[in-house]
């Protein structure tokens, strides 16, 4: 399945416009009452039309959404899961998932704010004998086409807490980033929505360009 995974990866990145199949990315409909919708109409659609303008990328143009016991689940290489509130996986969904990660796909957990006392207890349900390492800003998923010098960039205030980025590994690769106190994913929306700042907006598309540059091109190279 890995390979499956690859062969998208380099489709996505190396041959656009020749009538290959595009690599989709996805969104993560999940249960428990959080609004898993909260980013819905213009966040990863706005990352994608970035990415496929600035990288020369050739993702397609339309988000997925997905829930993590579907078996479809295979046929998108990026996952990105976000919301306020509550997420619980049930064990279908649990064990889906880490079949998925450990076959080659990612997923992204962006903090909306306020998922993290939610979101960890699932993760380590997904993988109990992993723990979410955070990322120095020497990482080179903060220098890939942009540089963040001081790694993952401030987008939204919440509780005036520095941003983070955890990930976790498997076998030397990054199977997993969670950003934090970050809240990238409000940043990829359109600015008039939470009246962002132009720079901040770039910022955001940016940093999130950068992770799936990583993801689709590095990622093996990682090692951590």
């Amino acid at each position: 399945m890995k390979g499956v995974f690859l062969s998208i990866f380099f489709a996505a990145f190396f041959l656009a416009g020749n009538g290959q199949e595009k690599a989709s990315l996805a969104l993560v409909k999940y249960n428990g009452g959080g609004d898993w919708y909260s980013n819905l109409d213009t966040s990863i659609p706005n990352l994608i039309e970035f990415c496929n303008q600035n990288l020369r990328t050739d993702l397609n143009k339309d988000q997925a959404i997905v829930e993590l016991s579907e078996k479809n689940l295979y046929q998108y290489p990026f996952l990105h899961l976000t919301g306020h509130g509550n997420v619980i996986f049930s064990d279908e969904e649990v064990q889906n998932l880490r079949k998925y990660l450990i076959a080659g796909g990612f997923l992204h957990i962006d903090d909306n704010y306020g998922l993290d006392e939610f979101i960890r207890p699932q993760i380590s349900r997904v993988f109990p004998e992993l723990e979410f390492i955070e990322l120095p800003s020497s990482h080179p998923i903060f220098h890939q086409q942009y540089d963040f010098e001081n790694g993952l960039p401030k987008i939204h205030e919440h509780d005036n807490n520095r941003p983070q980025a955890f990930a976790l590994y498997s076998e030397g690769r990054m199977i997993c980033l969670y950003t934090y106190e970050s809240d990238l994913g409000d940043g990829w929306e359109d600015p008039r929505i939470h009246n962002d700042t132009e720079q901040n907006h770039i910022e955001a598309l940016q940093m999130g360009a950068n992770i799936i540059h990583f993801v689709f091109m590095n990622n093996e190279a990682d090692g951590e």
